[in-house]
């Protein structure tokens, strides 16, 4: 029996064993967000030795190459491009800049937007890594196949704008039983 057979079997207890409850769910190893994030791990895990060569984490980098592909970004519009939340786009900006590989600027437009550029040293940066990454990326693709690296880029570019256009989700706690609200920390919001 292997790790993954141990999570596909049901975890209940006893009293809900004998009250004969089913969970309907597709099994651990099925789960496409568990695949998507073995198989990021599993690509990361190739990357992440260059990128501490250089003493950049792996968020550092995605802004870098963010950067590096524009002349100019609004830090919103950074955030979004590079999936970080703006908390942690503010403390790696702050850490860029300190480091003197980016440059932040106001916006003329609106003074309380700022600006974000990669600076000459930032481009050094990108430089001096790109050999890595490129000699990594040569090694996975010459392993997995280019062909189906290509296919593989193509369907997950689909699966995500096919997602993108699916209609917003939105549970509320109103929707659960006041035993389920009780087991997960929620109160049901008090009448006025």
């Amino acid at each position: 029996m292997t790790e993954t057979d141990d999570l596909q079997a049901p975890a209940q207890t006893d009293a809900a064993r004998s009250a004969s409850v089913t969970v309907k769910l597709r099994s651990f190893s099925r789960s496409l967000p568990m695949t998507l994030l073995l198989a990021r791990e599993a690509v990361m895990n190739r990357f992440r030795s260059s990128l501490h060569l250089f003493n950049l984490t792996e968020q550092q980098w995605r802004v870098l190459r963010a950067l590096n592909a524009v002349r100019e970004i609004e830090v919103t519009d950074l955030a979004n491009a590079t999936s970080l939340l703006a908390p942690s786009l503010s403390r790696i900006l702050r850490d860029l800049e300190g480091r003197g590989l980016i440059r932040r600027r106001p916006d003329p437009a609106d003074l309380r937007r700022a600006l974000i550029s990669i600076s000459d040293d930032g481009l050094k940066v990108i430089a001096a890594v790109a050999p890595y990454s490129e000699e990594i990326y040569a090694e996975v693709e010459a392993a997995f196949g280019a062909e189906r690296m290509e296919t593989l880029q193509a369907l997950l570019k689909e699966l995500t704008e096919t997602v993108n256009q699916l209609p917003d989700r939105s549970y509320r706690a109103d929707d659960l039983s006041d035993d389920l609200r009780d087991i997960v920390g929620l109160r049901r919001a008090r009448s006025r």
